[in-house]
This record gives C-alpha cells, sequence and structure tokens, in this order.
C-alpha cells in the first residue's frame, strides 16, 4: 500500500475526549489534556465530545455554552474555565456560564441567546448519542484509535496508556510524535 492509497490517514491523529462539564473528574483530567496538548501540538487534535450525566443539573446548557465557545473561537479555555468553577457552576447555574464568556471576552449576550434559543441543542444529543453508542457510560473517556480508555472509573495511569496509543498509531502512520 502506497502513501498515497486513499485510506491513508490525513491531518492530525483524532483523540475524542466524552466530557461534562460539570464533573470534577473531568476538571481533573485538565491536568492530562493539557499535558497530551504540549506534548503532541498539531500533530494530535484533542476533539471534545459532550457526554452530559443527568446528575448534573447544569450539565446540558454547559456543553450548549462550550459549544457556542467554540463557534466564538474560544472553546478550550471556555471549557478549562468551567471545568475550573465546577463548584459555582452548581452554585449559580447558568448565570455561571454567561460570566465566565464575559470573563473571556466572549460575546457573553450571544451566550446567553443560544442558551434560550437551543442552537447547539443537536450537537450535544449527537455526540451523547454517539457516546452511548459506543458505550461510554462516565466521564472523562477517552477514544483514540476505535479504543475506548474509561476515565470514570480510574485515571490511575490513564495519560500514559493514551499517550502509549497515541504513540504507536503516529509510528504506524509515519507521523512524528512531536
Amino acid at each position: 500500500m502506497s502513501d498515497s492509497a486513499p485510506d491513508a490517514p490525513t491531518g492530525p491523529l483524532v483523540i475524542d475526549i466524552w466530557c461534562e462539564l460539570q464533573c470534577p473528574d473531568c476538571r481533573t483530567a485538565l491536568d492530562d489534556v493539557r499535558a497530551l496538548r504540549a506534548r503532541y501540538g498539531d500533530t494530535v487534535d484533542l476533539r471534545l465530545r459532550h457526554f452530559p450525566l443527568e446528575k448534573h443539573k447544569y450539565a446540558f446548557a454547559a456543553a450548549q455554552a462550550a459549544e457556542e465557545a467554540f463557534e466564538q473561537g474560544q472553546g478550550w479555555p471556555y471549557v478549562e474555565a468551567v471545568l475550573g468553577g465546577v463548584e459555582d457552576l452548581t452554585r449559580k447555574g447558568e448565570p455561571f456560564l454567561v460570566e465566565i464568556a464575559r470573563e473571556l471576552g466572549l460575546d457573553a449576550e450571544e451566550f446567553d441567546t443560544a442558551l434560550v434559543d437551543g442552537r447547539h441543542i443537536l450537537m450535544v444529543d449527537a455526540d451523547q448519542a454517539e457516546g452511548k453508542a459506543i458505550g461510554v457510560t462516565g466521564t472523562p473517556t477517552y477514544v483514540i484509535g476505535g479504543e475506548r480508555l474509561d476515565g470514570g472509573k480510574s485515571q490511575d495511569g490513564l495519560r500514559e496508556r493514551v499517550e502509549e496509543i497515541t504513540d504507536l498509531l503516529l509510528a504506524a502512520s509515519g507521523q512524528d510524535a512531536s
């Protein structure tokens, strides 16, 4: 098979991170996400996937707000800020989501409107449905190269396992890991 075969990988390797923005375990996983970003840079695309859990009242709204932040070009900084304030989200609810947008210099009025008009509901629903279809039951869960790694059960050794799989996949595709 040549490098120009139609099924040869193009672009960065994708790691899907199934996350819930009111989840304390996902906040803990932020250090792993930052480390993966630092290690792989543009070689790997860390893609946020939404998996709001029913036990967290504001998780679904937070997922919609994150989509608005991505639309406004500040997705990951917004996600990190919301996860950093899990307790504030639990206490303040949706106004906290708009407050974070304002603090990051985003269009807070547009955030408020997006939460009211539900423009991002289909994206969040699609992520959640796909997550359920592939067996995601908790957050954070990583999916890389078809392998699902559940960090909701335990995060011990999780980043190392993600890096091991990533390095193998990058080597197999002829891409450099750094």
